[in-house]
């Protein structure tokens, strides 16, 4: 009996060794993901966000943590769960050694009558052991004018007194204009695609805040970044008349599509100082259509220019570019032209004229070896010309009018930092594209900066 009673209290003994003590002393360090959470600017009622930081037991002992308590629990706009455990207040939570607790926060930033980013504040209290660790919570929240589904049946004019947030497809129906002002800014939801049926102008200024901008709805990092936000503008067989002046189209999958000839002007699509960057996709596709583009900038795009089934183009002082980062491999030449395009799976061809000038078309980081390439099918009137520019080029070039123009002569472009969103592809000092331009009736480049009458830079910016 004595025996047997032994191995039982042995038996006891050894179970409670094999689990972990819990850690009651007050010298108990938890380490911390995070110290605090900012949640960049959110619009009003048009969902959430979520976000985490995890607490960390980097002792040697199981240890409870008191309470993970939301201190503003009741205004509504930061939701907290611990472990899926549903806040504000959430106690006893046991970490194991080593282990950690995920504490998600949620935030929906309530309507308001603001028409400017506002601060929304919080902080989480964690209490294990007599301490106490505070996570301090941020955001910028702002209302804005949301449109559902929306459908443009008559003129209108948008103004910049707050945001437009597109939510569902929008359609501007034939022979109607959308009329959009100066520092307008248009955000626009996963689900969005902007059909152009009739007209669009956007009139943007000079200053970065009157510029127009087209973006995804998401402004909260990692996704502010993120191609493919949004799917793009469509301009459609009946769309005309469409111009963008000062305008930054920006995170779509496709920027621009424009198919169909112009039925009133020269060209279906006018741009002066215009930058289309981050696509996905296509930053410009044009199918059987017409486009004149002054100071025009396309970086870093899946494919930054894509012309097919001929038509009619004129680009001044343009700069395609494209560079390698971790969401978009360059793998497509920065311009493709090509005067067929296949209907019901048979290839069709129509009269080309696309003409380049004090342009450049640069890569870097990827595998493609001829960054402007142009193809011919049949016997319709053709004429690519590229003039005074530089270009990124490993074979001769056939079915293009070459005229002064430089090959393989880095541009030097003043900054790139690949899918970040801070490369800044004006020229340095002594770049070769200073001054080896021809004079053209464009006085001003993409800052809205004066250009000399002779010898102007090449690409879309004038070194001042």
């Amino acid at each position: 009996m004595g025996r047997f009673l032994w191995l039982f209290i042995f038996s006891i003994f050894i179970i409670s060794c094999s689990k972990d003590s819990l850690l009651t002393s007050s010298d108990a360090p938890l380490g911390f993901s995070a110290d605090s959470l900012h949640f960049d600017t959110v619009f009003t009622t048009a969902g959430s966000i979520t976000k985490s930081f995890r607490i960390i037991n980097n002792n040697d002992q199981r240890i409870r943590i008191s309470s993970i308590r939301l201190a503003g629990a009741n205004t509504g706009v930061f939701r907290m769960n611990v472990n899926g455990e549903p806040g504000p207040l959430v106690e006893a939570v046991e970490i194991a050694a080593g282990d950690s607790a995920h504490v998600f926060v949620n935030l929906q930033i309530p309507s308001t009558t603001e028409t400017l980013p506002f601060l929304v504040r919080d902080s989480i209290s964690i209490q294990w052991n007599g301490q106490e660790k505070w996570i301090q919570l941020g955001a910028y929240g702002q209302n804005a004018r949301y449109i559902r589904n929306g459908i443009i049946s008559s003129n209108t004019n948008w103004d910049n007194s707050l945001p437009y947030v597109l939510i569902g497809p929008f359609t501007i129906e034939e022979n109607t204009t959308l009329s959009i002002s100066k520092g307008t800014r248009i955000y626009v939801h996963a689900d969005a695609p902007i059909l152009v049926k009739g007209s669009l102008q956007a009139a943007g200024d000079t200053a970065q805040t009157d510029r127009v901008v087209f973006t995804g709805d998401r402004l909260d990092q990692p996704y502010a970044s993120f191609p493919a936000s949004w799917p793009g503008i469509y301009f459609t067989n009946t769309s005309h008349t469409n111009r963008f002046v000062y305008t930054n189209i920006r995170n779509a999958y496709q920027a621009v599509v424009l198919e169909g000839r112009e039925t009133v002007g020269e060209y279906k699509l006018e741009m002066d100082q215009v930058i289309i960057d981050n696509a996905f996709d296509a930053g410009l596709l044009s199918i059987n259509s017409s486009v004149r583009a002054n100071n025009l900038l396309i970086s870093n795009c899946g494919k930054n220019l894509q012309i097919g089934g001929g038509g009619k183009y004129n680009f001044n002082h343009a700069t395609f570019v494209a560079y390698s980062n971790n969401l978009i491999i360059h793998k497509d030449p920065v311009v493709l032209i090509s005067n067929s395009v296949l209907v019901n799976g048979n290839p069709v061809q129509a009269e080309l004229q696309a003409v380049f000038l004090n342009s450049i078309i640069w890569s870097g980081g990827g595998t493609v070896e001829n960054e402007m390439v142009a193809l011919r099918e049949g016997g319709q009137p053709y004429l690519v010309r590229f003039e005074a520019g530089i270009w990124k080029m490993s074979q001769p070039v056939q079915h293009i009018e070459v005229i002064d123009t430089e090959t393989n002569l880095d541009p030097q472009f003043e900054l790139i930092e690949p899918g970040s969103g801070l490369s800044n592809f004006r020229l340095k000092d002594g770049s070769p594209a200073l001054d080896r331009g021809i004079s053209t009736s464009t006085t001003l480049d993409l800052d809205g900066k004066k250009r000399p009458v002779g010898m102007p830079d090449l690409g879309a910016y004038e070194k001042q």
